[in-house]
């Protein structure tokens, strides 16, 4: 069996009783950063062997232990912090132990962007999860537009030397009034949080640089101003020119108008009055 083992982020009094007893009981601790991990088993005692598994060996070695455990042995993985699986190369050893028919448990535990959301003071029901932004530029890109229409709130990790970086080009994408929680350093002595714009972080950044690692919450968009941008959209159109785009379509002139109403954020009868006030010679569908 594979344990995915979820440890502290920064507050070593996080780890759960269940970690503790399954790194002390398995055969090997998979660790994607072996002198980060020793700290973590040292304190707590621990002497299970342990093994690297990282970003750049992921593959290869995930099949290494996926024969392990199909030959019996236990293995625990773990993350340089919080729960593995989520931003890390966890995903591909669970990803090959479901093709081998080997079990899969989660230990859960802490994980930086739920800790970071739940004390954001921001809307929690619905939220998408972005990790890093890709390194990539076109691939970077594609995700910050992506954000542009996004309506739930967002979580984004970002290192102190790339945060004002990423910040500006949430800005440009974004506006500098979005709100976002700026949280630093989570359950660590010099933790911080920080509700405020993007504007107003990039301003504040400028005059005290970023220091540790930080969450960004970001509030999403207002479902109502994404309605109106839309209904704003059609307006460049006349109603002929709008009632033509569906019945070129092959639509029917009911179904038509009963489109462009609900494009322009109108009734029906509106479209139909603005219809019968052109000459019928005139009126789409009548040709």
């Amino acid at each position: 069996m594979l344990y995915l083992c979820a440890t502290p982020i920064g507050n070593l009094d996080d780890i759960t009783v269940r970690v503790l007893n399954t790194l002390k009981s398995v055969d090997l601790i998979a660790a994607e950063d072996t002198r980060h991990s020793i700290k973590l088993l040292n304190h707590f005692e621990i002497k299970t062997p342990m093994t690297s598994y990282h970003e750049y060996n992921k593959v290869e070695k995930a099949r290494q232990l996926v024969e392990l455990m199909k030959q019996g042995k236990e293995i625990a993985l773990v993350t340089d912090a919080g729960t593995p699986g989520i931003s890390d190369p966890g995903e591909e050893l669970v990803r090959q132990c479901y093709e081998a028919g080997v079990e899969v448990t989660a230990l859960p535990g802490p994980a930086a962007c739920v800790t970071a959301l739940i004390q954001s003071g921001l809307p929690t029901r619905r939220f998408c999860f972005e990790a890093f932004l890709p390194a990539d530029k076109k691939e970077r890109e594609r995700v910050l537009e992506e954000l542009v229409a996004e309506t739930r709130t967002i979580v984004i990790y970002e290192a102190p030397h790339h945060l004002v970086r990423t910040l500006t080009e949430l800005k440009e994408v974004l506006g500098e009034d979005r709100r976002l929680n700026l949280c630093r350093e989570l359950t660590k002595h010099y933790e911080e949080k920080w509700l405020t714009t993007i504007g107003e972080a990039l301003a504040g950044l400028a005059q005290n640089g970023p220091r540790g690692e930080y969450v960004l919450v970001i509030e999403g968009r207002s479902a109502d101003s994404l309605k109106q941008e839309k209904i704003d959209s059609f307006a460049k159109l006349s109603v002929e020119e709008h009632m033509e785009r569906y019945l070129s379509q092959g639509m029917d002139r009911k179904e038509a108008m009963k489109k462009v109403a609900k494009d322009r954020g109108v009734s029906k009868r509106d479209i139909y009055q603005e219809l019968l006030n052109q000459k019928p010679t005139e009126l789409p569908g009548n040709r």
